[in-house]
């Protein structure tokens, strides 16, 4: 378990992959000379800055688990959300229960792969500095991961649908500490083949 008052690091790994046609987040891709699941080279960078994150997965996914560790070579901290198929939501609300006295969360996606530690770290480093929210930005957009304090907890918690934290992040951007990152794999997910052919 997460040290109480420590940043907790959560990555979403329980969407259906419909767009993809087949478990995109199993699919072997090759970066940096490296062939891996796709969310084995999402988790890469996370674990370079937090040493471990709570993945939040689908009911049933042992196979993928037990895939994924043996590619990194590591043991994970699996959450099983029984309620994924309500969406984004759901699977953040089971990542922060999972972790609920951390003093802050970063939220990201197994989705994507090249999302560079440098956000990651800068928005932990925000967090750990005092902002209540904080995401890497580039050319004005904003990008992945995104960072929220434990004042946020309860609305966490009760997020409902698929569209994530997105109207909690809209309501009170005055408030977003905005991490300057000069990477476009802040934005880049995979949600086709074509997708990860254009990486």
């Amino acid at each position: 378990m997460p040290v109480i008052g420590e940043i907790a690091a959560i990555v979403l790994a329980a969407g259906a992959s419909r767009r993809f046609g087949s478990d995109k987040l199993l699919y072997p891709t090759t970066l940096h000379g490296l062939t891996l699941p796709l969310a084995a080279h999402s988790l890469l960078p996370w674990l370079e800055t937090f040493g471990n994150a709570t993945v939040v997965v689908r009911p049933e996914s042992a196979a993928f688990c037990t895939a994924i560790e043996t590619a990194l070579g590591k043991t994970i901290r699996w959450a099983v959300c029984k309620d994924a198929a309500r969406g984004m939501s759901a699977s953040i609300a089971c990542g922060i229960s999972a972790n609920r006295n951390a003093a802050g969360w970063l939220i990201g996606l197994a989705d994507m792969p090249l999302v560079p530690a440098v956000a990651i770290s800068g928005v932990k480093n925000a967090l750990l500095e005092g902002a209540n929210l904080a995401a890497p930005f580039l050319n004005g957009r904003r990008g992945h991961p995104v960072g929220f304090a434990s004042f946020y907890r309860d609305e966490l918690l009760a997020l409902q649908g698929d569209n994530g934290a997105r109207f909690l992040l809209e309501r009170e951007k005055s408030n977003l500490v905005q991490i300057s990152i000069d990477h476009h794999g802040i934005f880049a997910d995979i949600d086709t083949k074509e997708d990860l052919q254009n990486l």
